[in-house]
């Protein structure tokens, strides 16, 4: 089983809302980032989702793409975060790692080597923004037959014909962007995300993840209610960069572990 699985049926056994915080790999460094995905661990994350640098990002609000440009004024590319991640995995094998990027960096690898070299390195899902459902398949078997899940994004604007697409490629969990924009901007509507949450689940059967604006406890409580999983990025990476990067990890951790604790106490309530 793949260790997304794995992870979601964990937590959806224990009537828990999964927790996937999103860092830049090499931001502030390389070092730095794994003192902070380790914190992250330890503050109650069950997926990690690793950026990969990139000079042209989509859907990064600024916030993220100060942490790419961060990245990658010390050189850290595709090849650096593999290797990361390759790190990780000998000494957690359990956390599940999802690397989120563009195709630019993966086509210059090459796919195939890309592909494999993930696999080695111990990933275990991949979100690619500029990889369109109709234009994956080929993608999306190449990391099926190793084991990797390709994870898409869902937006409010996807079309019903689009997401049925979406579930006859993905796995793992399907991402769904809360907000019509990049990373970190506008306000959640709790609201209208159930609605068309349950607009994706007549149409897909895995589990849902929401993430774009979610801030804190109050917003991630608010998602939680409704949400397989809930991701969080752009307030880690303010949480990072507005301090010492010695202390980064520390700060980034305490952040998530406030976000954790607001969920298991909503979910104890629930379940009382």
């Amino acid at each position: 089983m793949n260790r997304i699985d794995a992870a979601f049926a964990r937590q959806r056994a224990a009537g828990r809302t999964v927790l996937i915080p999103y860092v830049t790999a090499g931001d502030p460094s390389l070092a730095a980032t794994a003192g902070i995905v380790d914190a992250l661990v330890d503050g109650g994350a069950d997926v990690i989702e690793l950026g990969v640098p990139f000079s042209d990002p989509m859907a990064d609000g600024p916030v993220v793409q100060r942490a790419s440009e961060r990245a990658l004024a010390q050189g850290v590319g595709l090849a650096n975060v593999l290797e990361f991640v390759a790190a990780f995995r000998r000494r957690n094998a359990v956390t599940p790692i999802v690397l989120m990027g563009y195709a630019n960096p993966i086509e210059a690898m090459g796919v195939d080597a890309f592909v494999g070299r993930a696999r080695d390195a111990g990933v275990d899902g991949i979100i690619v923004v500029d990889y369109p459902p109709e234009e994956a398949h080929e993608f999306a078997a190449l990391l099926r037959a190793r084991d990797l899940a390709p994870i898409f994004l869902i937006a409010p604007t996807t079309p019903i014909a689009r997401i049925e697409r979406i579930a006859a490629l993905a796995a793992g969990f399907v991402y769904y962007v809360s907000l019509k924009g990049v990373t970190g901007a506008g306000h959640l509507d709790a609201g209208e995300v159930s609605r068309k949450l349950d607009d994706i689940r007549r149409h897909i059967a895995l589990p849902v993840g929401v993430g774009f604006g979610i801030r804190d406890a109050q917003s991630a409580r608010a998602i939680a209610a409704h949400a397989d999983a809930v991701v969080i990025g752009s307030r880690i990476i303010q949480e990072i960069e507005q301090g010492a990067p010695a202390d980064a990890a520390r700060r980034a951790g305490a952040f998530l572990a406030g976000i954790r604790s607001a969920l298991d106490a909503r979910e104890e309530a629930v379940s009382a």
